[in-house]
């Protein structure tokens, strides 16, 4: 248990300064897993990085619901995808070639984005139905469960057969395996690869706890909580792992990571669910998470048309969506804080 403000805040950084060494590490070795696999680093991004990184936020949100903290797991989850999301804007500002959105044109992020804001709705459907339950669980949470693995089954065929490309430009960078990569040791790579997901996730953790110990000290509501400190915190493996794979030149990973992984997240929704045991956890959700995830819906619609557009250059050499973006999300923020 932490005892203090200033272990607290020690805690914290070190727990940071362990996921940006980790994270940095992590990223290499997943883009090598994307080659001597063949999977790609879209599917690599969105399963595996997405999933390895949103694993702190998946244990805050359950065992809160466990706890019957209902509205701070859901606040976490929606909070955290939100957040997310912006970060893609930041990781914008790390690639000075082009727009990020330009230079990492993929189908398979065109149909994660896609996906994204389709499970978003489903959230949205639940609160405002009649609450029946089977178990205890939501029908919801079954099609979130299903509609989540149906479109990783899309995103994998696009890779596999594209029925779409986009075009090529000079500023496009497209994801072409390496033949250093590919002769890889696999089993090497899938062990050093789960090493680094353990270390990250309790590194998240622990982030997410000293977060909610520091934030609690300034006596926030538990929906601010949830929907600002753990949903930042939990998220700065994802920050850190989408700039480590910008600057590395991976991509189409860094995209890949932050929309699959928003994906990802909305299983936190599912597991906190069937965690809770007090009955429907879509039966809390609160007019703010109702806002957020309104907020993160327009923010991926823009993030959408963004990569449909593909600006080379735009405002401080990023794009009109990494911009309106940003601004969408410190408005959000703004707007949660001001009631308090």
């Amino acid at each position: 248990m932490i005892q203090s403000l200033p272990t607290g805040i020690a805690l914290f950084i070190i727990a940071a300064i362990v996921i940006g060494l980790v994270g940095t590490k992590m990223c290499q070795v997943a883009d090598r897993l994307a080659d001597a696999t063949g999977w790609g680093e879209a599917v690599v991004g969105a399963v595996f990085l997405g999933g390895s990184t949103s694993l702190a936020g998946i244990v805050t949100s359950v065992t809160a619901a466990f706890g019957g903290h209902a509205e701070l797991a859901v606040s976490n989850a929606v909070g955290g995808i939100a957040a997310q999301t912006a970060f893609l804007a930041v990781a914008d500002m790390f690639y000075r070639k082009a727009n990020l959105e330009h230079a990492a044109a993929s189908i398979a992020n065109l149909i994660q984005g896609t996906l994204l804001m389709s499970l978003l709705t489903i959230p949205l459907l639940a609160t405002s139905s009649s609450q029946i339950s089977f178990a205890g669980i939501h029908p919801a949470t079954i099609a979130i469960i299903g509609a989540y693995i149906f479109g990783l089954r899309l995103v994998s065929q696009a890779e596999k057969k594209p029925m779409w490309k986009p075009r090529f430009t000079e500023k496009t960078q497209l994801d072409e395996p390496s033949e250093k990569n590919a002769n890889f040791n696999l089993t090497k790579l899938w062990l050093e690869f789960l090493a680094y997901a353990v270390i990250l996730a309790l590194a998240g953790y622990l982030i997410a706890q000293t977060g909610v110990f520091i934030a609690v000290q300034t006596g926030l509501s538990e929906s601010l909580i949830g929907g600002l400190f753990t949903a930042i915190s939990t998220s700065l493996p994802e920050l850190v792992v989408t700039v480590a794979a910008v600057r590395q030149g991976a991509l189409t990973l860094a995209v890949g990571g932050i929309i699959g992984g928003n994906c990802f997240d909305l299983l936190l929704l599912a597991f906190s669910d069937i965690a809770f045991r007090s009955g429907s956890i879509y039966a809390v959700i609160s007019n703010n998470q109702i806002f957020v995830i309104s907020l993160t819906i327009l923010m991926t619609g823009i993030l959408l048309l963004g990569l449909l557009q593909r600006e080379k250059y735009g405002f401080a050499n990023i794009g009109f969506e990494s911009v309106l973006i940003l601004i969408l999300y410190l408005g959000g923020i703004g707007i949660l804080i001001s009631p308090i």
